[in-house]
């Protein structure tokens, strides 16, 4: 048995108001969020946006595949079925059912290779959710 895929209802192409949250978290770590979100952004032309629960998430079409997230000292980079992406570098946190995230600070190195593969992966996986039904 298949598991439903999370829908969102709403999703553009570019929405405004994520661009408005960029301008409100305009911090070290807002520009943390809008480098990784740009990342999402550009994974592919079916690529889909909407401001969910106060964050930027990244869809194929309606489903999402990841979110950006500021807090007082970090940034989370999420993935909706993070759980069963592969994770070479270990970059991966939490122990939800499906999603997992990334923590990112200001001055603490990051594994961008690895982060983008990571944002890649979770892009695809969603694609061949979404196409295979």
């Amino acid at each position: 048995m298949k598991a439903e895929l999370l829908r969102f209802d709403g999703t553009v192409e570019r929405d405004p108001a994520i661009d408005a949250w960029m301008k409100k978290h305009q911090s070290d770590l807002g520009a943390i969020a809008q480098q990784w979100f740009e990342v999402m952004r550009r994974c592919g032309d079916e690529v889909r946006e909407i401001l969910h629960d106060g964050c930027p998430v990244a869809c194929v079409g309606d489903v999402p595949f990841g979110y950006v997230n500021v807090f007082t000292s970090h940034v989370n980079v999420g993935f909706f079925q993070g759980a069963a992406l592969p994770d070479p570098a270990h970059l991966l946190q939490g122990t939800g059912k499906f999603m997992r995230h990334v923590k990112l600070r200001p001055g603490t190195a990051t594994d961008a290779a690895s982060l983008s593969r990571l944002i890649a992966t979770a892009y695809t996986d969603i694609k061949a959710r979404v196409e295979n039904g």
